[in-house]
């Protein structure tokens, strides 16, 4: 078994003077970071006096899912002899909030178009996307469901 180690640095860059001293003092804004690539600037969701101009953890949470989704579907698609030309996902999610402000998301649904070459069979280029779930790191490891509308092209 391999073990691999991640490690990035999340900074609040939100203090506007006063700090924490109300709900209403602070800006959400915060970056994320990591050795190599850019930083990613984030806020809460608008709906929590989040930036709209930044990224927010449930659209990063939604687009892990997609990510891991897409790379596995990929190998096992090449492992199949499915080729693929091209693939755009647009995933959809419905996070559900308790009265006193906890949440987590009820569902998370991903919408794959998969374009794929003549010679590649459409039957099995939709079926491996129910095998991807067996693999991909993220759905393996949290609780949320997945579903997925599957779109082939040819």
């Amino acid at each position: 078994m391999a073990r691999h180690e991640y490690a990035i640095t999340v900074t609040w860059t939100g203090n506007t003077g006063p700090g924490t001293v109300s709900s209403r003092s602070y800006s959400r804004d915060h970056e994320v970071s990591a050795t190599g690539p850019l930083t990613i600037a984030g806020s809460s969701d608008p709906a929590f006096r989040g930036d709209p101009g930044r990224w927010n953890p449930e659209q990063l949470y939604m687009a892990s899912i997609s990510e891991c989704h897409m790379l596995w579907y990929l190998d096992l698609a090449a492992r199949a002899g499915v080729v693929v030309t091209a693939y755009e996902d647009h995933p959809t999610g419905v996070m559900v909030v308790e009265a006193n402000g906890a949440g987590q998301f009820e569902s998370v649904t991903l919408n794959p178009v998969v374009t794929i070459s003549a010679e590649s069979d459409p039957v099995a280029a939709e079926q491996i996307h129910d095998r991807v779930g067996d693999y991909c790191f993220i759905a393996r490891s949290i609780a949320t469901p997945i579903h997925h509308r599957v779109t082939v092209r040819q």
